[in-house]
């Protein structure tokens, strides 16, 4: 990617005056800018996907629909099977809770929470986290699942029969 400095070609008869000097050259080689964009590009594709963290949970299935996305990256709550709770990947105490989720509230524009349980959860422990998050400032909540669960009508999402 360097620049080169092109010689003025002349007969050798001519007079070199003072003023001629090498003029710069005013081309640039694009070649070696576009082999380090394309490594750049394949290594970005190769590390995305990696750059999903998340904590293992076994989600409830059922036959609902995904949400439709935001600008913003969601908050996500997740309580696992032992019924501790983590924010985003982080595990927080209960009674720090409710103060981080106020913080968190005044810093973000959207008041959309995503909320992850264990299936194994009992129904009160889920309630209780929802009730946090409305207290910690955030009415917009999301219950994540697997999809492909089964429906009231006995038949699961896929189209057999749910057992």
């Amino acid at each position: 990617m360097g620049a080169g400095v092109m010689q003025k070609q002349g007969g050798a008869t001519k007079r070199r005056r003072r003023t001629s000097r090498a003029q710069p050259m005013a081309e640039i080689n694009v070649t070696p800018f576009v082999d380090v964009m394309l490594v750049l590009l394949i290594i970005f594709m190769v590390a995305a996907p990696l750059l999903t963290v998340g904590v293992p949970v076994e989600l409830p299935k059922t036959a609902a629909g995904a949400l439709p996305t935001d600008q913003e990256e969601p908050l996500t709550v997740t309580i696992l099977a032992d019924g501790s709770i983590q924010i985003q990947t982080t595990e927080t105490a209960g009674d720090e809770f409710i103060p981080k989720l106020r913080a968190i509230a005044a810093e973000r524009t959207s008041d959309r929470v995503f909320l992850r349980a264990d299936g194994s959860v009992p129904y009160l422990r889920v309630m209780e986290v929802m009730g946090a998050l409305n207290a910690g400032g955030f009415s917009n909540i999301g219950l994540v699942t697997d999809i492909g669960g089964p429906t009231l009508d006995g038949a699961d999402a896929s189209g057999g029969t749910g057992q």
